[in-house]
This record gives structure tokens, sequence and C-alpha cells, in this order.
């Protein structure tokens, strides 16, 4: 089945969707409404839609089709008329899997109850204390209709079968890298181990080839011939400082159709490394887009590939363990600051230009991008997507990663929580001490070399002219 283009509307009493399907029998449409489920197939197309509210077929609902344009369009009564159906704008959340209810069966039925006196309590607990455990149990399970109480066993260790570790966004994913030896994946930093790797041997392995990478010759050249890097830090990216209404392009509205369709039963703690996570692949994104200006150059899928510790070294964050309380913040300063150093420390290793000045550019656009909400973070991922679709290696983190991040950003998200994060990224202070090569050092020791350079220039200069005879 095909997935058709389509766009939705509403009204104060209806939800309008307008689906291309060309050169189709009107007749053969089939239409079925369920609550907030909207499916409509015409053969070959088939499309199901899950809104935020319900909606009802009624004598205000029709189906039109225009068989010179191909366009269908569906007008369904809203069952509570006035109530706004958010999102309509965000395709993939509308095709997303409608959530899976989970429901609890009580252990035990209370069918009837009376107040015992003080003395059958007493005789009672006399009688159950001479009483075997076996007996108990069926004395127990008689009073209460047979329903035998239940208990969870602690979970046991992951029992591995196979030398493959899972990886990708939140372990879904295994087998990208089966092959790797046959391909040119210059930043792959696990090898041919990567499909065996188990987690903390790739940050091991991270960190070691970072250590290895690290140029402090080349850091203080940046450090001190500033001047394209000056010109780098006042460009401002235009998905920060546009203020129009946001509208997804066609583009964008076909890649979103084109994404897969799965429904994520993540826990709190794997939402909130999640969040985490999507901070490291917007610093890429940031750095990527202010290096080149927003217009990608055929480095730019080595340069969000190389920044993401996640692309390079499946290695997600977080990287260090804090403990949260009911009453602490969703993301506290420590791990955003811990997260972003992750991906300083590469900005500074690896690409052509390397300033932590650059760097916290970078952060305050992770901040900025975060602060307009879920629909420009997933605007900047699909533009991630796009870049990394084109290139015949880096495909493969486009599909670990950042598909499911697309679909993940616009059907779970939460534009409160995307904001929070924002204010904690902006306000977070990334000590130079915490990248651990030494930064402030070496830049107190370029500045007291080039000022030394610098008097002993004017000293030449005052020697010249000395030697120089007096004017006439």
């Amino acid at each position: 089945m095909i997935t058709p283009r389509f766009s939705c509307s509403q009204t104060e009493s209806a939800v309008l969707v307008t689906i291309y399907c060309p050169s189709v029998r009107a007749s053969d449409v089939e239409i079925h409404v369920d609550g907030t489920l909207f499916t409509v197939h015409i053969n070959p197309y088939y499309l199901r839609l899950n809104f935020s509210h319900n909606v009802v077929e009624d004598d205000n609902s029709s189906a039109a089709y225009d068989p010179g344009t191909g366009y269908l369009t569906v007008t369904l009564s809203k069952e509570v008329k006035g109530q706004e159906f958010k999102d309509l704008d965000l395709l993939a959340k509308l095709l997303a899997p409608r959530p899976t209810a989970q429901k609890i069966t009580p252990v035990i039925e209370v069918l009837d109850s009376h107040d015992a006196s003080v003395d059958d309590e007493d005789e009672l607990v006399n009688q159950t204390q001479n009483l075997t455990l076996e007996q108990r149990e069926i004395l127990e399970a008689a009073a209460n209709d047979w329903q035998l109480p239940q208990q969870v066993p602690e979970p046991l260790p992951t029992l591995h079968t196979s030398p493959e570790h899972r990886y990708g966004f939140l372990d879904m994913h295994t087998g990208y890298f089966r092959h790797v030896e046959h391909t040119e994946n210059e930043i792959n930093e696990l090898g041919t181990d990567a499909e065996t790797c188990p987690p903390e041997e790739r940050r091991r392995r991270r960190l070691r080839h970072e250590e290895e990478k690290w140029d402090e010759e080349h850091y203080i050249a940046d450090f001190v011939d500033d001047e394209y890097i000056q010109e780098l830090l006042a460009w401002s990216h235009p998905h920060t400082t546009v203020a129009e209404p946001f509208e997804y392009t066609e583009e964008e509205n076909l890649t979103m159709l084109r994404l897969p369709r799965k429904e994520y039963l993540s826990t709190p703690e794997q939402m909130h490394d999640l969040y985490l996570t999507l901070l490291t692949l917007l610093f890429s994104y940031a750095y990527e887009a202010r290096t080149t200006q927003h217009d990608p150059t055929p480095e730019s899928a080595w340069t969000l590939s190389v920044l993401t510790p996640a692309f390079s070294a499946l290695d997600p964050a977080p990287y260090t363990k804090t403990d949260h309380t009911p009453s602490s913040p969703p993301f506290t300063a420590t791990e955003v600051a811990e997260t972003l150093a992750a991906s300083y420390r590469r900005s500074l290793a690896f690409p052509l230009y390397r300033s932590f000045a650059l760097a916290e550019a970078c952060r305050a656009d992770v901040a900025a991008i975060l602060a307009r909400g879920k629909r420009v973070v997933a605007r900047c991922l699909l533009e991630m997507k796009h870049i990394l679709d084109h290139h015949e290696v880096y495909y493969v983190y486009s599909k670990i990663w950042v598909d499911d991040y697309c679909v993940w950003t616009l059907a779970h998200a939460s534009d409160d929580t995307l904001r929070e994060l924002s204010r904690t990224v902006a306000s977070a202070k990334v000590e130079k001490h915490l990248i651990g090569w030494d930064l402030e050092e070496l830049e107190q020791a370029a500045r007291q070399a080039t000022e030394r350079e610098s008097d002993s220039d004017d000293e030449s200069e005052d020697e010249v002219e000395r030697m120089l005879p007096a004017p006439l």
C-alpha cells in the first residue's frame, strides 16, 4: 500500500483531510472513523491518521473527489464543536500508531467484608499461626475466589545469546555494521568490532581516539589567528531569528510521509536520555550550519557524523550519572554541561575550525532552536537527514538515529520540556577544565607569546629609527 500525500485543516465544527490520489475511482473509496482514528483506503492508497480528539461521521460529514486535480477532500465533524485539534501540521505525529492502552487487573478482589470483634480477630490470628505455609496459601486463595497472590520477580540480567550488542535509537538496531570493513567509513571509531562492542568499551574507545586526535598546535593557531572564526561567530542562524509563522515546505512534508511508522515504548529514564542525546545531534547540526553558513558542502555529512558521539562511537548520552529526586529539575546543569562537553571535545579535535568560542556559539544556537519548540527542532533534524541520506556511507546514521528522532520529536517530544531544556542549555557553564586538555594554560601561553612578539617588533622598529639619519 502507498501512503498518499495529504494535509489537514480545521474549522469551528469540522476537520478537513485533503488527500492526493490521482487516477482512482471515487466509488472504490472506503472510509472508517473510530473515535480519534480515521482511515481511508482506495487502491493502491492507504492512509491512517490518529487525531488528538474524537471525530464522527454524521449528516454534515462528506467526501468529494475531483478527478481533474486528483484530490479527495474528506470533511469529518468534530464530536465537540469548537474544540481545537492541535498539531494538524505534524504529519508524522498524525501517522504515528495509536498508543497502546495498558490495563492493570487487580490481583485480589474484595467480594464482601464485615467488622470482626476483637475476640474473633485474636482467635483468627491464633489459628493462622498454627497453619503451615501451604495451608495459609490455600486458605487465602479460598477466601479470595481462588485468586492466588502473585508477585513479579526481580528482572534477571540481560541474557546475550549472541556476541552482538544493539545500538541506535533506544537500542533498536543491529546489523548495520556487519560488513563495515568493505565501506569507507572514516568516522567509525569501533572498526570491525562495531557490532560486538559493549557500551562501556565504546566509550573508552571514543575517549582514547579523541586524545589521539587532539592537536595543541592546531588549537593555538585557530586561537591566535581567528579572523575567519570571528566571521563565523557573527553569523546568525535563520531558524533562530525568523519570526514568520511556521509552515513546513512541500519537500519536508514528503520526507515526513516516508518516515517509519513506529510506536516508542520508552521508560521515563530512557525519555530523559533521549533529550540529552538530542543535544549532541543539535550541536553537530549547529556547528555544520554555522561553519557553512547554512549552505551544506560535500563535507557536511562527515562533519555531522564525526561530531556526534552517538554516530562515530555509537555512544549516546548521558555521559555522567545523576540521581534525580521528585523535587529535582528534569535536567540538571551538571548533566547538561557534561553532555555538551562531549560535543565540545569533538569540535576541538576533528574538524577544520577548532575554537572554544565557536563551540560556545553553537551551544547558544542549540538553546535558541530548542526554545522554538518541536517544529523547529524537527526541521533541523530533517535537514540533517537530507544531508546524511545523500551520502553513500553515512546514510546509515540516518537509519539508526535521525529517522527515529524525527518521528519521536514530532509525535512524543514536549514543547514544554524542550523549552525547559533550552533554559538549562542557555545558562549552562561548560568550563574549560571539563574538556580535559588544559585549554586555559594553552591560551595563556599563546597570549604571552603574542605579547612578547609584539614587544620585540616594537623594539626592532625603534632600533631602525635610531639608525636612520636625522632629518635635515
